[in-house]
């Protein structure tokens, strides 16, 4: 979802560009355990979205010892109207990457991760196996932790999303953004069919690999679109039997990067969170500064009991956990 925008200055055209309302104010990153987290992702070269998005969120999720890895290097295939990741045509790609990124999570002890990465159209299974690598050493390296990997939607194939689905993760993420009518200025290539097609066999083929999965979406608001789009989104989210959903503002990153056309207020996002439970989500965040990952390691089913399991058998291998 979109990064911190801009303050006030002037458009491509001309036109001024709003500054945000008094309710738009992210926290500045600090603490021990952000300080801690900050230089060990910088020295094992990994990319999180965190960083490469610019999350407003950045320094409280860290410190809440939830970091979002992003694999599979950090240029996208493509080049969404909202998102602040570097597109182009990407060079990366390296066998060993589900390893590296398994010690640097046990290094760092999280209680929960999330694996996303960049579109990668040019490979033949979109990444899918370098996802379902990654699950399965982490898995290995850390038992216990809540994973949650956020996808993109390998243009629709089944054998890539099987792929992932047979490593089990945690919560399966995949994002829907934004009504159907502003898909094609948003997304480009995605596709609202496609993305609702993917959250719905991502459950099935986690129930035939014996799994427990829950599925995700997360949508940005503030692009032009109605309430009543939006409550077209939750209905279409649900009738896939998708029980986790965040909402968030959309935040400009940059005047290349499409307008905001509104600043929803607390208010309605409360509303909307009102709304969504009312329709069988499971959990829901709903704010301005809402993020696909916010609060993630506290969607995992039981997430504070695996958090002191864990935190006990790290204790009791004489292991120090950085930042603690």
């Amino acid at each position: 979802m979109g990064g911190i925008g801009v303050g006030m200055g002037t458009g491509a055209a001309g036109a001024p560009v709003r500054r945000h309302p008094d309710w738009i104010r992210a926290r500045m990153p600090s603490g021990d355990t952000y300080q801690d987290l900050r230089r060990t992702l910088g020295s094992l070269n990994l990319n999180t979205v965190c960083a490469e998005a610019i999350c407003p969120n950045l320094g409280e999720c860290w410190e809440q010892r939830t970091a979002t890895v992003m694999i599979l290097g950090d240029t996208c295939t493509r080049a969404c109207g909202f998102c602040n990741v570097k597109t182009g045509r990407p060079t990366w790609f390296d066998a060993d990457e589900p390893r590296r990124v398994a010690e640097a999570v046990a290094y760092m002890n999280l209680d929960h991760v999330v694996v996303t990465s960049v579109a990668r159209d040019d490979l033949p299974d979109g990444g899918a196996s370098v996802f379902a690598d990654t699950i399965r050493e982490i898995r290995r390296t850390s038992p216990g932790m809540g994973v949650e990997v956020l996808i993109p939607d390998f243009n629709g194939d089944e054998a890539p999303l099987r792929v992932v689905m047979e490593a089990g993760p945690d919560i399966l993420n995949h994002n829907l953004e934004t009504v159907r009518r502003l898909q094609q200025p948003v997304r480009k290539r995605a596709r609202w069919d496609r993305t609702l097609g993917v959250l719905e066999r991502a459950r099935a083929y986690a129930g035939e690999y014996g799994h427990v999965v829950h599925t995700k979406s997360s949508l940005m608001v503030g692009l032009g679109e109605t309430r009543e789009e939006l409550t077209e989104c939750f209905e279409a989210l649900r009738a896939v039997d998708c029980d986790i959903l965040t909402v968030g503002q959309y935040l400009r990153p940059s005047l290349q990067h499409l307008p905001v056309e509104r600043y929803y207020h607390p208010d309605e996002f409360a509303e909307m969170k009102t709304e969504a439970l009312a329709m069988g989500f499971r959990h829901v965040e709903s704010a301005p500064l809402v993020r696909s990952s916010y609060h993630a390691r506290d969607q995992v089913p039981d997430a504070e009991a695996r958090a002191l399991r864990r935190r006990a058998t790290i204790a009791a291998d004489g292991r120090v956990i950085p930042g603690a």
